[in-house]
């Protein structure tokens, strides 16, 4: 029988983030599974919409696991982190001797040592097990993808819907695709996008992602696929790219081409969305609740310190009588939240943990509800995956409406649940503030389609031109927000 090696090493790589990601950020439990190895990851995986999962269920062969290992989106992954978890992905590869590997991995990983540090595990790999030995591998739809990464790799899946729904089917097509490699040689063509849009506008839920995703199919490929990018990440080989397989050299090369050039095309036609914080909390005032505000520059899952409070402030400049956010990271409110137990006003400095972005508010707050931070999402994107983001506080803000979620450990706000491990049901506020990007929409579009993306200062700054971009390829265009 068909043997099989499976590991996964995830992480999205914010090169302006203030904080290094650290061997035990992989190692901890957070929103995602902690470090997980051997069989293990066969039971922690059971039925979760991630990609290692969809792979294990669709693969009809002997699967050998290594391990597999994921941080909250940061800064640089420190070399430590990168070369221990690599080194064992590589010697567990090399002693189980499998006749194949399948790698879940993120595309925008950065070291100090490594830009490219997905090619890094690749390279490793192929000089562990040799140039034919077959790789397959599943990326994220931001990935930073070069085309030393495309050499390495035999074939390559990309998610296609941003929100991410499709982390287990993306793995799936992993499983078939190497399938079908195996059984007979597949043609590849790489191309890379010459511009890069700001995360908000990269949506499926709106044109032209939308579109662009759901040409692939029509374009006579084996598989197609395409990556948009990360766009904090100085990088040379920052932005979109293309993979197209296929039984003929020229089928590949005209998909690829296709997308191509419909990238090209639909340039114009991105758009960010962004409102000023102010102007954001006034149009969610004015409209009938619930109204949802996403914080995408300090979404941590870009890479944002999940502590900032220009939502807040606006939102307590303009009197909202009725607003929730999750999740602001905060240990030490947490901690004194626990301290003086639910009931209790207390005089906290609330958020503001990194200067450069915000200061912290002075406020008083009501202790409303404590927990320890354990829950399962429920949403279409992560339901059933648990969470453990330490001492978490409900808490008001004294003389106000206004409702924040204090938590230990930075995670973005991509589920319902994250208000609800503190007692507050999202639906019944009229406005509804969240740390996340985009990936909020899978599971709060079922509640309200009155969606608005606000600007304060953060980690991950949507004006792709006023970032300190330095290492940059030649040619490659930045849109505005």
């Amino acid at each position: 029988m068909t043997r099989i090696a499976i590991a996964g090493l995830q992480h999205e790589t914010n090169t302006f983030a203030p904080d290094e990601t650290t061997l035990s950020d992989f190692q901890r439990q957070g929103a995602w599974p902690a470090l997980t190895r051997g069989a293990d990851i066969f039971q922690v995986f059971d039925g979760l919409n991630i990609p290692i999962a969809g792979f294990i269920d669709t693969c009809d062969h002997d699967m050998i696991p290594i391990l597999w290992a994921m941080a909250e989106p940061g800064g640089y992954v420190t070399d430590e982190a990168f070369d221990t978890i690599t080194g064992e992905i590589v010697e567990g590869i090399v002693a189980a001797r499998p006749d194949a590997a399948y790698l879940d991995l993120h595309g925008a990983m950065v070291t100090r040592r490594y830009p490219d540090a997905e090619a890094e595990i690749l390279n490793r790999i192929r000089q562990a097990m040799g140039p034919d030995f077959p790789i397959a591998v599943s990326l994220d739809l931001h990935g930073n993808l070069s085309p030393a990464f495309f050499e390495a790799a035999t074939v390559v899946t990309i998610y296609r819907t941003y929100p991410h729904t499709d982390f287990a089917r993306t793995g799936a097509r992993a499983a078939e695709l190497l399938d079908r490699a195996m059984a007979a040689p597949l043609f590849g063509a790489y191309r890379q996008g010459n511009y890069l849009t700001p995360i908000t506008a990269q949506t499926t839920e709106f044109s032209p992602a939308k579109d662009l995703y759901a040409a692939l199919d029509t374009r006579g490929a084996v598989s197609l696929d395409l990556a948009l990018g990360f766009p904090p990440a100085d990088i040379p080989d920052c932005g979109p790219s293309i993979f197209a397989y296929a039984e003929t050299q020229e089928a590949a090369d005209a998909a690829a081409d296709a997308t191509a050039a419909h990238l090209a095309e639909v340039e114009p036609q991105f758009d960010a969305r962004l409102l000023p914080a102010a102007e954001a909390v006034a149009r969610a005032m004015a409209t009938p609740g619930p109204v949802v505000i996403a914080d995408p520059q300090d979404n941590p899952g870009a890479g944002g310190t999940g502590d900032t409070t220009g939502i807040l402030r606006a939102l307590i400049d303009a009197q909202a009588p009725d607003a929730v956010l999750s999740m602001l990271q905060d240990p030490e409110t947490a901690a004194a939240a626990h301290a003086a137990g639910i009931g209790a006003r207390i005089a906290v400095r609330l958020g503001g943990g990194h200067r450069q972005y915000s200061e912290p508010l002075e406020v008083d707050v009501i202790v409303e509800t404590l927990s320890d931070g354990k829950f399962r999402c429920s949403g279409p994107s992560f339901g059933g995956s648990e969470a453990d983001l330490g001492p978490i506080a409900g808490l008001r803000i004294a003389g106000t409406g206004i409702r924040v979620v204090v938590g230990t450990v930075r995670a973005q706000n991509l589920d319902q649940e994250f208000f609800r491990v503190a007692g507050i049901e999202p639906s019944e506020h009229s406005i509804i503030c969240v740390k996340s990007a985009v990936h909020f929409m899978a599971d709060y579009k079922r509640i309200t389609q009155n969606i608005l993306f606000a600007v304060a200062p953060g980690a991950n700054p949507c004006d792709l031109p006023s970032l300190p971009f330095t290492r940059l390829r030649p040619g490659l265009r930045l849109d505005a927000a």
